[in-house]
């Protein structure tokens, strides 16, 4: 009875200890993915002359606002740029994770005859790609968008990815509720609607993420479609060409020989990425628990 019990407490002893190393090994983790962060934030507080003799720090030598003071010079330019941004993201997340999702349940549906097909086509898009001439083409000749938002809208609308994620998701739903479905008269659309979105509601919810940051991310077609003389345009587009200013007027007084105020260049790019990401970093919590899980939907059970 005696040793019964010491060989439990070791045992218990045992588990204990390596979920111990567990948890510390994971802090340890998430602490260096999280110190990159503090260093940015921490430099885009700090003066550009402390930056370029002491390098970057996570906690400001020299404490200094001027970086954000250049990036709001503008408050009505930047304001204007996350509306856009903002906008852009939450209709294209809408539309796109409803389209990617009807996509994804079609491809996998074992009646439906072209869907082999159809994924092989949507599949080769990921390896060869047209290129950016004939891409420009298309959305300024055919489709008339230059300097219209739909520019930046619609190609995010479908990424063969996700597409492809969404019929893993999907798949790993019985093919029999469906068929039961049809059998008590409901239509295709029905049965989508009302069985399998409230089913893959994980899946929704990590595919919805990544549309949703790749919209707040856009600056290339930005740049590509929308000129200059518009009022406002997405946000990254807006940092980008700040930062791209700062750096012009910096250059252009050294070459110059002229003494100008200190342009806090690299504090810029901080506190542009900080003013980037930040909303993203509030979200996320949000769908944290449906990422994690939307994850794990599909994968290959051992």
């Amino acid at each position: 009875m005696a040793s019964t019990t010491a060989r439990r407490r070791g045992n218990d002893f045992t588990s204990a200890a390596v979920r111990g190393f567990g948890y510390a090994l994971i802090g340890l983790f998430a602490l260096f993915c999280v110190l990159p962060f503090f260093l940015v934030l921490g430099t885009s507080f700090t003066a550009e002359k402390t930056i370029t003799l002491h390098g970057y720090n996570l906690w400001p030598r020299d404490f200094s606002t001027f970086a954000y003071k250049i990036v709001f010079e503008n408050p009505d330019l930047i304001v204007g740029s996350y509306a856009v941004t903002v906008c852009i993201t939450i209709v294209g997340t809408a539309i796109g994770l409803f389209i990617v999702a009807m996509t994804g349940y079609a491809l996998q549906r074992p009646d439906f005859r072209s869907r082999n097909a159809i994924s092989f086509f949507i599949y080769f898009t990921t390896l060869f790609q047209g290129g950016v001439v004939p891409f420009y083409i298309i959305m300024t000749q055919w489709f008339q968008l230059k300097d219209n938002y739909l520019s930046v809208l619609l190609p995010g609308l479908m990424t063969p990815f996700l597409i492809i994620m969404m019929k893993s998701f999907v798949k790993s739903i019985p093919h029999a509720i469906t068929e039961s479905a049809k059998m008590d008269g409901a239509g295709d659309f029905r049965i989508f609607m009302s069985l399998i979105l409230p089913m893959t509601t994980p899946a929704l919810a990590t595919i919805g993420l990544f549309i949703a940051i790749g919209y707040w991310n856009e600056w290339y077609n930005a740049m590509l479609f929308l000129s200059p003389n518009m009022s406002y345009r997405p946000l990254q587009l807006f940092l980008y060409n700040v930062v791209t200013s700062a750096d012009f007027v910096r250059n252009s007084s050294v070459a110059s020989n002229i003494q100008p105020r200190d342009m806090p260049l690299e504090s810029m790019k901080m506190a542009t990425a900080v003013v980037a990401t930040g909303p993203v970093i509030l979200f996320y919590p949000l769908v944290q628990r449906f990422f994690i899980q939307g994850i794990t939907v599909g994968a290959v059970k051992g």
